[in-house]
């Protein structure tokens, strides 16, 4: 089963599905079919690997999912972690882009 499979049976059943928890077979076996918009606040070198805030959003199949960390969560830090499901492109840009600015 799809992500956007998933979240048209979880919204037919009443589900507010803008803040849902995807299951987690779903969350890390999925390739989105387009990654509209990404994002990511690293003042330190590429090759730092530890944590920086984030801002993405991927399209699977009809749904957009919005996802990241908050920029004032600082870098190297964990925590102030956000998703948001909708099917409006420009909300989940627009969400994104106020999440990590």
């Amino acid at each position: 089963m799809s992500i956007s499979d998933w979240l048209d049976m979880q919204e037919a059943a009443g589900a507010d599905v803008s803040h849902i928890a995807l299951p987690e077979e779903l969350a890390f076996d999925a390739v989105p079919d387009e990654v509209v918009y990404f994002k990511t606040y690293n003042p330190c070198s590429i090759l730092c690997a530890r944590e920086h805030p984030f801002a993405t959003v991927e399209r699977p199949g009809r749904w957009y999912w919005c996802r990241g960390q908050d920029r004032k969560a600082g870098i190297h830090k964990t925590g102030m972690e956000w998703t948001f499901f909708t099917r409006d492109r420009e909300l989940a840009v627009n969400t994104a882009t106020a999440r990590i600015e």
